[in-house]
């Protein structure tokens, strides 16, 4: 009775053991997404990624690789056990007043046990450990906001993907309802001999491409979604559908052209930063090498002597020592000057990484601005231009309908106004991508 209530109260607090971060994680994995904005996508694949989960776990490893390295300034504390069993004991000669003596040392079976505490007060490897413990924990952190802020990027890029094509179906679903009704006009005209088949069989022609265009936009979108879903690390079988508003893509459109870069914004700059801080202390290692290390211990020995192994053990010798180690490294071969000088090399060649970098940046800044600049133009152009080409198309339809225009005239300006639409939206689409672009170059792309 006691086991089966001891049991049920294991298994009521058994989710108060578990991490935190283990329930939290269940509940962000199980969690799905539907109807879902940008921004609770981006957060879902911040969570959820594979590649962040993984960033997050070299966080770990390296916290434990930290500890590990730090460790070694506790006590060490070992314990050896031994037996003996001497077939040939040692005989030494004794002489005295002229006439020699043979005499058999020590016991034919003997046995120790050693319990060793070591302790390290000046080593150089635990005093560059501990100065670095403090920028290798950095570098893991820089490494995860790296992947977080590629995650941001890729995500956002991939929904906007998926809201462009969703409104060019929108558009395409448009002009096939324009493209039947016209279907249907030129069919009753025909019908009434007031125009000839050409007009009819035109009509066909477009119908038909459009429902294609129909089709293959279909077919594409449900890649989209796959991509999507796969790099946010959302499950294959799992319900999922996007809050898709065209209206939200011209919000927050605009940047300041005018914003100036800081290399310290980006994430990469601050790693090189960070490596080279490491390596410096690698040269101040080198460096310490020099120095003596001094480590104290202490142990505590039972010793068992017998000639008779079934009475080994009956009486303990205990014995204990306590002392200081001082080890002077003199000479190694140049080993100690040739690390030294190898490290200062690998500083210098980080400072010309730094150097690179801000070449690298400048040039990522510039292109990403160009390309910002470009785009906004060319989504301005093909604003006005859809604006343009419906009232031709509406005017050109109101002629066409009177008897003024051909219906090649009406079949160019309805072409005219797909293509503007698909063109506004193309260019939409390169637009944001080029923000992201702009905000990723400047370091402005901030992440929890």
């Amino acid at each position: 009775m006691k086991i089966h209530k001891l049991l049920v109260m294991l298994l009521i607090g058994l989710p108060v053991l578990l991490p935190k971060s283990s329930v939290a994680q269940t509940e962000n994995t199980d969690k799905q997404l539907s109807n879902a904005t940008l921004q609770q996508v981006i957060d879902y694949a911040l969570n959820n990624r594979p590649g962040v989960k993984q960033s997050l776990i070299d966080e770990e490893i390296g916290e434990r690789d930290i500890k590990s390295a730090l460790s070694g300034w506790f006590p060490q504390i070992s314990a050896n056990a031994n037996y003996n069993n001497n077939l040939k004991q040692q005989v030494n000669a004794l002489t005295t007043n002229g006439e020699t003596n043979y005499i058999t040392f020590g016991t034919k079976q003997t046995s120790g046990l050693t319990l060793q505490a070591d302790q390290q007060f000046l080593n150089a490897g635990l005093i560059q450990a501990s100065k670095a413990s403090k920028y290798y924990r950095q570098q893991y952190k820089q490494s995860t906001e790296n992947t977080k802020i590629n995650t941001v990027v890729d995500v956002s890029k991939a929904y906007f993907d998926i809201l462009t094509s969703g409104e060019q179906l929108n558009i395409i679903n448009e002009n096939i309802a324009r493209l039947e009704k016209q279907l249907k006009d030129a069919s009753a005209q025909y019908e009434q001999g007031l125009v000839d088949k050409t007009d009819f069989q035109r009509a066909q022609i477009s119908l038909s491409n459009s429902k294609a265009d129909k089709k293959r936009t279909e077919e594409l979108l449900k890649y989209k979604y796959a991509y999507l879903k796969e790099i946010i690390g959302y499950g294959t079988d799992k319900d999922f559908s996007l809050n898709l508003k065209s209206d939200s893509m011209e919000q927050g459109i605009l940047l300041d052209t005018n914003a100036k870069q800081a290399y310290e914004n980006r994430i990469e700059y601050r790693l090189l930063q960070t490596q080279k801080q490491l390596q410096h202390l690698n040269t101040s290692y080198n460096k310490w090498s020099f120095l003596p290390s001094i480590s104290g211990f202490i142990n505590y020995s039972s010793n068992y002597l017998n000639n008779d192994f079934s009475k080994l053990y009956d009486k303990s010798f205990p014995s204990s020592v306590f002392g200081l180690k001082l080890s002077v490294p003199i000479f190694q071969g140049t080993k100690r000057i040739q690390e030294l000088k190898k490290s200062q090399l690998q500083e210098k060649r980080i400072d010309l990484d730094l150097l690179n970098a801000k070449s690298s940046i400048n040039t990522q800044y510039e292109q990403a601005m160009a390309t910002y600049k470009a785009n906004l133009n060319d989504w301005k152009t093909a604003k006005s231009n859809v604006d343009i080409s419906r009232q031709v198309y509406n005017t050109i339809k109101l002629q066409y309908d009177e008897g003024i225009k051909t219906y090649l005239d009406l079949m160019t300006s309805e072409t005219d106004l797909r293509t503007a639409q698909l063109n506004y939206l193309n260019s939409l689409y390169s637009l944001l991508s080029s923000k992201l672009d702009v905000q990723q170059a400047l370091g402005t792309i901030i992440v929890n």
